[in-house]
């Protein structure tokens, strides 16, 4: 049974709290229409996000066997890509602003607006095509049952986080999280964490 190592773990929680359109969505919904509401737009989030999962792993598997070498590839081109969302995370500055939240919507239409957000984002296919390959071996004996258990465990961290989100907006005004400061400090600690992971991860590619 694969167990998911540290680095796996940190590093899914850090693209899962990193502000995206499914945390606006959630974070939207928590705050104009309550907890119930947010955990809805949390769940449609979490469906939108599973068609890139397996596109990738689809992709990911057929690569594997026909060339390990790219494989490895693929690998480097991840480490990039968590520098580049470092880079992103600290240049989007209007993601969690207030002018940003939406309209009210029924749990239905929530639910859909998620669901379509995330499957229409083809940033998402790119990123688990370069994400899931850091965390599976070259020489893997069932590397789509490997990625498919990373991507149901990451699949569920995004519902729990998202889903926190939307509790935690509910449960406070929209001064808190329209505070430059406040955003500020996450948009730097979730970047410099990003970096981190990208660097740890370089180093350990082999």
């Amino acid at each position: 049974m694969l167990i998911p190592d540290n680095d796996f773990l940190v590093t899914s929680l850090l693209i899962v709290i990193s502000p995206g359109t499914g945390a606006i969505i959630t974070l939207s919904a928590g705050l104009r229409q309550g907890t119930r509401s947010a955990i809805m737009a949390a769940a449609g989030c979490t469906l939108g996000v599973l068609p890139h999962m397996l596109a990738a792993i689809t992709g990911l598997a057929t690569l594997l066997h026909a060339s390990p070498l790219l494989f490895s590839l693929v690998k480097y081109t991840g480490v990039a890509y968590l520098l580049f969302m470092a880079w992103q995370t600290l240049r989007d500055k209007g993601l969690l602003s207030v002018d940003h939240l939406g309209l009210t919507l029924s749990h239905r239409a929530l639910i859909q607006q998620a669901v379509v957000a995330n499957l229409l984002n083809p940033k998402l296919s790119l990123f688990f095509l370069a994400f899931l390959p850091q965390f599976v071996a070259a020489n893997d004996a069932h590397p789509t049952r490997s990625m498919l258990m990373l991507s149901a465990i990451f699949a569920a961290m995004t519902l729990a986080v998202f889903s926190l989100y939307g509790i935690f907006a509910s449960a406070v005004s929209q001064r808190v999280l329209g505070n430059k400061r406040v955003m500020t400090g996450i948009r730097w600690a979730v970047a410099l964490a990003f970096t981190a992971v990208g660097i740890r991860l370089a180093m350990a590619v082999q």
